[in-house]
């Protein structure tokens, strides 16, 4: 299977993608055996992928990262690069490719410190591979400082330098930024292409797969989490049934401590699995003698990795509120259709009988409320509003509403 298997329901985007990575490789190999360079080129040095959540923009950026690095000799022979299997696009899919580097937020915000050793390394020359990619996976995070040191960057390319920026859309970049690059829109997959992925890719049973793809509403990531994870499928149930239990203050009060306390859980699990590891593959990189203590002078080093690692476990906990809080919006949605009187896509189907309930219960208006003040807490979480605040506030306005 070719790296471009994993673009689920983008064929017009694979299609640009292999155009431009055969011009790619055809350019490597003409500087490489001193023959001209092609006389046209889909190749460019800066590509911004956007599309809504779940589309796969970092999924499709890191692919086309893949392709560009490939080394298989069918590649040469005229076979579409990004064969899957290679050294090339191995590494540069799971993350070790000496030549692809990867900025992600760990909070907030991407810092200027957090890129400048990047753009530094967007000058060099590749060490290995064909090219040097820089992939930043959250470009709309990127603050004023940040983003202008990427626009250097992007104005002056290295010869063999590639930028791959990843963001929600146009609107959250840079506009002297989005203007130097190529864009790439993603669409939402259609949850049978999703469900499709799911029992190809992971060998989910197609009913588990189905329900996973409708009640992601086409989320490739979240759809292979709820499929592969219980504990995440337990999650999105205890979420489902929050809207029967807002009777009265002290419930609302108590739903909103459980849904912080969940999410602080899965950030903690997630931190625990890496950060140990990072802290110990850095001490080694240090030099650590026996028993693990640091030569001196790289205190500082650690400091910055504990710091890096404290806004990550912030923002996770922050992101996996905002999955219950996109759960919550997709049952309202469905109880919103149902009063209006349709059953066309209901995500929630495993929750029928309670959406009926809700539907009989209420008004249409009301269920509006209800969304908007879904929509109110994802934007106080966004404005670094302390989670437990914003929570008791949605869950206090999803009672009275």
């Amino acid at each position: 299977m070719t790296v471009w298997d994993d673009l689920v329901g983008q064929e017009r985007v694979s299609e640009v993608l292999t155009a431009a990575a055969r011009d790619a490789d055809a350019l490597v190999t003409a500087a490489a055996t001193g023959g001209p360079p092609p006389e046209s080129s889909k190749m460019t040095h800066a590509w911004l992928f956007t599309g809504p959540p779940g589309a796969g923009r970092n999924q499709t950026a890191r692919a086309f990262a893949a392709a560009l690095q490939c080394v298989s000799p069918d590649r040469a022979l005229g076979g579409v690069p990004g064969c899957g299997f290679c050294d090339g696009c191995h590494t540069a899919l799971v993350g070790t490719h000496a030549d692809v580097t990867t900025v992600a937020a760990v909070g907030a915000e991407i810092l200027v410190r957090d890129m400048r050793d990047t753009v530094r390394k967007s000058y060099t020359s590749p060490a290995t591979g064909r090219w040097q990619i820089i992939l930043v996976e959250d470009a709309e995070r990127l603050n004023e400082k940040s983003a202008n040191a990427v626009l250097k960057a992007v104005e002056e390319p290295a010869p063999r330098t590639v930028w791959l920026l990843c963001a929600p859309s146009l609107e959250d970049v840079l506009p002297t930024i989005r203007s130097r690059c190529r864009h790439l829109n993603l669409s939402t997959p259609s949850v049978e292409a999703v469900a499709d992925m799911l029992v190809r890719r992971e060998g989910i049973e197609p009913q588990v797969a189905a329900a996973a793809a409708r009640a992601t509403q086409g989320h490739v990531d979240r759809a292979r989490r709820l499929a592969t994870d219980p504990a995440a499928r337990e999650r999105r149930a205890a979420v489902l049934k929050l809207p029967l239990r807002l009777d009265e203050v002290g419930a609302c009060l108590k739903a909103a401590q459980e849904l912080v306390d969940a999410a602080a859980e899965d950030a903690k699990q997630l931190a625990e699995e890496m950060d140990g590891k990072e802290t110990e593959d850095l001490k080694a990189a240090l030099g650590a003698a026996q028993g693990g203590r640091l030569p001196r002078g790289t205190a500082g080093v650690m400091k910055d990795l504990e710091d890096m690692q404290k806004r990550r476990r912030t923002r996770t906990q922050r992101d996996s509120l905002d999955v219950a809080l996109t759960d919550l919006t997709g049952f309202y949605r469905d109880v919103l259709a149902l009063q209006l009187g349709s059953r066309v896509a209901i995500a929630n189907a495993d929750a029928e009988d309670v959406l009926e309930r809700l539907a009989r219960a209420g008004s249409p208006e009301a269920t509006l409320r209800r969304i908007e003040a879904i929509a109110a807490c994802r934007e106080a979480l966004d404005r670094n509003v302390a989670p437990l605040l914003a929570v008791e506030a949605m869950t206090m306005e999803l009672r009275a509403g």
